[in-house]
């Protein structure tokens, strides 16, 4: 592409942009300046659909990084209407393939040879093109395939000319955001420039094949020992920031359910399957495949021989596998954003609308000063009214209430000062994605049962951790009273050195009380540490509760009794 037709790109960017300025700028500003507010509260759910019609037609005819645009903002129900979203959740990372001939010139350029040499055969025609590049099915040459122990392989080629195009398209996207930072209604709810440098970030990583090989190595070694997941092998060789070469591992789509029951599987044990291990990536190996979309996922059958993990473990009763593939878009979980997950799912798990909150808080996703009552509220009649529903209950009821309880939460959620992180970001669209197939493999396919095993998980390390703490008060707390005698011992040594000559008998006394004031508070702390630690650990561990229970009795007794004790022993004094 020529200096030229970057110029003619950047310039259709910033001309639509500028128009639907101009456009918000009139109803949202003006017009409520004249007393015509009505006017623009009547049609701002027209004019909203329209404009995201517009962007998606721009978005096909330019292609490259405007459709991932598309993509990126589809996902942004935090701070765009469900108009735009749902007209843009459709747009498709499709367009035509690029003549091989300057696929074929990148590759030679990439690898230093010709695709003759370094293949034993390439095909010409492409299996997937996509925006920023396609991949062909090719066959190594013999003496890589005697090093790697693979033949047949996917080359993915960057589409010529890409990086520059993503240069141009962020340029022109950063020129926008500064413009929208000085558009009020647009500021209060959003930070564009914040935005733009998230989806900068995701796209460099996007065109950076060294990075997704990396990424694709680090998800097979964290499911490694899991008979259940795949994910093709690299080969280093072969690949550079550039090319991509992988094992080819084409099996059935996860949604051709046609094909899964031909081969003997259930979808409905697919739909299971994959829902626990996307949760396993979130809660056990913080690193998600974030683009779990049908073409990015197989169902592999397999031989008796195949259904074992690396450490020779036996597959749980399936005799298939998932076999994840393109790993450009992957969404880490950080130790802060995994400890705020962990407290939303337990809400969540327990229809708890104040912990949810509480949980948003902690993840960042809500500022400290915004006004939750409203959405508090929903959130109760959300879990009174569907809590623990599956898909085919929620079939049943009214389209008439699900559209006003959306169009009721929508309207509070974008009230609020808020703006979901880019890793949140990733994984909601992860979720989305998963929720979304699980439900069309199986209707039947209730999320809140996916969620349990892990809720129920936390919920006990929950427990375990309040335990802990209690103890650790608690024993800090006896150390404290304990040594109180000691240093009582010591004051009165010293008083005695100093030869003073007051009577300390009567100061004895004092300190003798406090003492024993002291030994009961102590008890009484560890009676309530042991009774409430107990108190948690019945259910997952009964016997351990159980116990906790019972040895809370002793501490009980010396902070009732002991007192009655050491007014007896005075009153013999």
């Amino acid at each position: 592409m020529t200096d030229g037709a970057h110029r003619a790109r950047s310039r259709s960017i910033l001309g639509f942009a500028a128009r639907q300025l101009v456009q918000i700028w009139w109803f949202e500003l003006v017009l409520p300046k004249l007393g015509l507010g009505g006017i623009a509260d009547r049609s701002r759910e027209r004019r909203m659909r329209r404009l995201a019609e517009r962007f998606r037609a721009l978005a096909v005819d330019l292609g490259g990084l405007m459709i991932k645009v598309g993509q990126f903002l589809s996902a942004r129900l935090d701070v765009l209407p469900p108009e735009i979203t749902s007209e843009l959740a459709g747009l498709q990372d499709e367009v035509p393939a690029v003549p091989f001939p300057e696929i074929r010139a990148l590759a030679e350029a990439e690898l230093g040879a010709p695709l003759d040499r370094v293949y034993a055969s390439f095909d010409e025609v492409p299996v997937a093109a996509a925006s920023l590049g396609q991949a062909h099915r090719a066959r190594l040459a013999a003496g890589d395939a005697a090093d790697t122990g693979l033949d047949a392989v996917v080359v993915k080629v960057q589409r010529p000319g890409i990086e520059q195009i993503v240069a141009v398209d962020l340029a022109a996207l950063r020129r926008v955001a500064g413009w929208l930072r000085r558009v009020r209604v647009v500021a209060d709810h959003v930070d564009a420039p914040a935005l733009v440098e998230e989806f900068a970030q995701t796209s460099h990583e996007e065109i950076d094949y060294l990075h997704e090989a990396q990424s694709a190595e680090r998800f097979a070694e964290s499911f490694a020992d899991d008979p259940r997941v795949y994910a093709p092998a690299v080969v280093w060789e072969r690949t550079t920031r550039r090319v991509l070469t992988l094992e080819d591992v084409t099996a059935i789509k996860i949604n051709d359910t046609d094909a899964l029951r031909a081969a003997g599987i259930s979808p409905a044990d697919v739909a299971r399957v994959f829902a626990e291990v996307m949760f396993d990536q979130v809660f056990t190996h913080a690193f998600v495949h974030a683009d779990p979309h049908p073409g990015n996922i197989f169902v592999t059958p397999l031989g008796a021989d195949e259904a074992t993990g690396t450490n020779g473990a036996a597959a749980p009763g399936i005799p298939w596998r998932l076999t994840f593939v393109d790993f450009g878009m992957m969404a880490e979980v950080p130790g802060e954003l995994r400890a705020g997950l962990r407290s939303l799912v337990i809400a969540v798990a327990s229809r708890d609308g104040h912990g949810m909150i509480e949980a948003a808080h902690e993840i960042g996703v809500l500022m400290p000063s915004a006004d939750t009552a409203e959405l508090e509220r929903a959130l109760t009649q959300l879990f009174e009214r569907f809590g623990g529903m599956g898909f085919a209950q929620l079939k049943d009821v009214d389209p008439r209430e699900f559209r006003d309880f959306g169009v009721e939460f929508g309207d509070v959620m974008r009230s609020l000062p808020l703006q979901l992180p880019e890793h949140l970001l990733l994984l909601i669209r992860a979720m989305a994605l998963t929720s979304g197939m699980c439900s069309s493999l199986d209707p039947e396919f209730n999320v809140w049962d996916a969620v349990e095993p892990y809720a129920t998980q936390l919920l006990n390390e929950e427990r375990g951790d309040v335990v802990q703490e209690l103890l650790g008060q608690a024993m800090t707390s006896a150390g404290l009273m304990w040594g109180m005698p000691k240093r009582v011992d010591a004051l009165i040594t010293k008083a005695d050195q100093g030869r003073m000559s007051f009577d300390t008998s009567r100061l004895e006394r004092r300190l003798d009380r406090l003492e024993g004031v002291a030994r009961r508070i102590m008890s009484a702390v560890l009676f309530a540490a042991l009774l409430i630690g107990g108190a948690l650990l019945l259910a997952p561990n009964p016997a351990l509760g159980t116990t906790l229970m019972i040895v809370s009795a002793l501490p009980l007794l010396h902070a009732l009794f002991a007192g009655v004790v050491q007014r007896r022993r005075r009153g013999r004094r």
